[in-house]
Order: C-alpha cells, then sequence, then structure tokens
C-alpha cells in the first residue's frame, strides 16, 4: 500500500493538509470482513472478485448481532467498510487504468479523503447467533473492519433514466 510520504505519480495533486491527520469524527467497527485477499492478489473491483468465484464472509461483532434480524440468505446488501490503509491526501490520481489524471471523487479508488468503500453483494448465509454472514463476493482484504450494512433496494437505490 503506498505511503502518504510516496512520490506522486505525474498529474497527481496532494491535499493540504491531508485528511488524515484530522480527528474530526468518530467511528464504531460493527466487524471485519473476512476473504481471501491480500494487498498482493486483491481484485480491482468486486466484478473481478466474482469473476474468481471466491466468496468470503463477515463476522460481526457481539454488541451489533441482534441488528441482523430480518436478513434472509438471498439478500442483496450495501457494505461500508474502512479502507484505513489507503491513502487519503490526493485531490487528483494518476490510475494506470485512465488516460489521464482524474479527481478523486470520478474514481472508485479507496484513495480518498475519508477512505470508506462500498460493495454491493449477495447474502449467501446468516447465522445471527455467532455472528457469520456469507457473501458471493468482495474486493476487500482480509480483516478489514465493517462499518454498515445496508439493503439494497432496487426501487431506491437505482437512479431514474
Amino acid at each position: 500500500m503506498a505511503h502518504p510520504d510516496d512520490p506522486l505519480r505525474p498529474g497527481e495533486l496532494r491535499l493540504s493538509p491531508d485528511p488524515g491527520s484530522r480527528n474530526d469524527a468518530t467511528l464504531a467497527f460493527i466487524g471485519r470482513i473476512r476473504s481471501a485477499w491480500s494487498p498482493e492478489d486483491c481484485p480491482k473491483n468486486i466484478a473481478e472478485a466474482r469473476a474468481r468465484a471466491t466468496p468470503a464472509r463477515l463476522e460481526i461483532d457481539a454488541p451489533y448481532r441482534p441488528a441482523l434480524t430480518g436478513l434472509a440468505p438471498g439478500d442483496a446488501l450495501i457494505l461500508l467498510y474502512w479502507t484505513g490503509r489507503a491513502r487519503r491526501d490526493l485531490a487528483i490520481q494518476s490510475p494506470r487504468h485512465k488516460p489521464a489524471p482524474t479527481g478523486t471523487f470520478a474514481l472508485r479508488s479507496p484513495a480518498r479523503p475519508n477512505p470508506i468503500a462500498l460493495g454491493v453483494v449477495r447474502l449467501l448465509s446468516v447465522d445471527q447467533a455467532t455472528g457469520l454472514l456469507g457473501i458471493d463476493a468482495t474486493d476487500a482484504f482480509d480483516g478489514t473492519p465493517l462499518l454498515d450494512i445496508k439493503p439494497f433496494l432496487p426501487g431506491v437505490d437505482i437512479p431514474p433514466g
């Protein structure tokens, strides 16, 4: 993973001050994502993760397990997770797959002012007592902190047109 002091790629612009140096929000991790992925072999996105056909699981901490009530296999879920090892200081990035430097808010890169990632997954299994949820895929490293789970609602979550 790149360190904030690493040199910038051509066209990149660093934010000042680095948002990672501020302490103006508090989050509670509700559990962890367990996957086969490490920084060396992680898929670039969830479509690539699905193509590799490698399921994953969520481990929900005990205090949050009652909040799993109502979830069922087959549900589509939105996961919000913390990519805290990513850079937080880039306003413009030069990804290898883009022909020109691009603003962070126009990318799905984990490098962002607040390293919060989003993934839409299919729930395969639920064990509320142990807090274990099987999911179809993830592009998160093993052990990534989980921030929240929300149901994906097609009538709400797909923009019109």
